[in-house]
């Protein structure tokens, strides 16, 4: 018979850890190892007698949390796998967990079926995303490959774009004429699907290419 696949659960809510403990008991096939608060308590108890070969990962918790955690992971303990437990989905801390190199990622309200499910496919070295997931990261590759056709020079004067100067002062800026600096919107107009002004500036914000 195989050996149990070891697992830590690191939240700081004891309630959730219970019933996630009480679920891994029932799967037959996987061990609680040990359970912590935060990433500070986690590091505290691992050590080479006592390593897990999965650690369940809230993101929110007090002291250290998730984020920090999971890149102290992956400094010291790169084979040790995560799977993400959280309520967030939001794209910014999905990204930054998938970044730095997580599993699996499930919401703490999914169904029992799908978490086993989890479990099973990292255990066996794939990936767990779900639906939404997903969708963030082709969301994400889709914005990263339309920004690499940009050159310099329309990224510059699309941030630009996206200040109170007007496009008089841009190309003085820019320290081109006022024709080249209709040629770049117009070139960015067409690479983005932009038809105004507004549209530049909302496109500048939502990559992150100005501050707001």
């Amino acid at each position: 018979m195989d050996d149990p696949i070891q697992i830590a659960l690191v939240d700081d809510h004891k309630l959730f850890r219970s019933g996630i403990a009480y679920l891994l008991n029932n799967f037959h096939r996987y061990s609680v190892l040990f359970e912590a608060g935060d990433g500070e308590e986690m590091i505290r108890k691992i050590n080479s007698k006592l390593k897990p070969d999965i650690i369940l990962l809230d993101i929110s918790m007090p002291k250290m949390d998730g984020i920090s955690t999971a890149k102290w992971l992956r400094t010291n303990h790169p084979e040790i796998k995560i799977i993400v437990l959280s309520m967030f989905e939001d794209a910014e801390k999905v990204l930054t967990m998938v970044r730095m190199g997580v599993k699996g990622y499930l919401l703490k309200d999914s169904e029992p079926g799908d978490f086993e499910d989890a479990l099973l496919k990292v255990s066996q070295n794939e990936i767990y995303y779900p639906e939404f997931v997903t969708k963030h990261l082709v969301h994400n590759i889709n914005i990263d490959y339309t920004l690499a056709k940009l050159n310099s020079r329309e990224v510059e004067f699309l941030k630009l774009a996206a200040t109170e100067l007007t496009y008089k002062e841009i190309a003085e800026h820019m320290c081109i004429s006022s024709r080249t600096v209709d040629g770049y919107r117009d070139q960015l107009f067409d690479k983005l699907g932009i038809k105004s002004r507004i549209g530049l500036v909302l496109y500048a914000i939502k990559n992150k290419l100005i501050d707001v």
